[in-house]
């Protein structure tokens, strides 16, 4: 499809509700789009949307996922340290540490409070870089 945005929205189920909700506003910085009640939470960074659902049915096994990863780009190469630095000065679990990868792109991972795992990437050709 030609008119295709790309990835705009991710739903994740959640057990750690308030855990997982402080990691992405206050951590990553995302915004309440909207928040129906206690249990159900969308956020966004002015572009794409995260959805929380919390589901008390979450295994608490990191070998049940309800995702592999999803990714956050950045705009500017110098980001990926930025935010590396960030995410360990908020005591974040780090997945994966930083790596080029063989397209050039470089990116390392962390896990939110339930496990979910991120990718914070920047992209030679796909990053906004000016």
């Amino acid at each position: 499809m030609e008119n295709n945005l790309g990835m705009r929205h991710l739903a994740l189920k959640v057990k750690n509700f308030e855990k997982c909700f402080n990691f992405y506003t206050q951590v990553l910085g995302m915004k309440i789009d909207w928040r129906p009640d206690d249990n159900n939470a969308y956020l966004t960074n002015g572009t794409d949307n995260l959805a929380l659902h919390y589901d008390s049915n979450v295994s608490g096994d990191t070998n049940d996922s309800r995702l592999d990863h999803f990714g956050i780009f950045v705009k500017n190469k110098n980001d990926i340290d930025v935010y590396l630095k960030h995410m360990k000065d908020n005591n974040v679990k780090i997945h994966k540490e930083k790596k080029t990868h063989r397209d050039d792109s470089i990116s390392f991972y962390v896990e939110d409070p339930d496990g979910n795992i991120l990718q914070i990437l920047w992209h030679p050709t796909l990053s906004n870089e000016s």
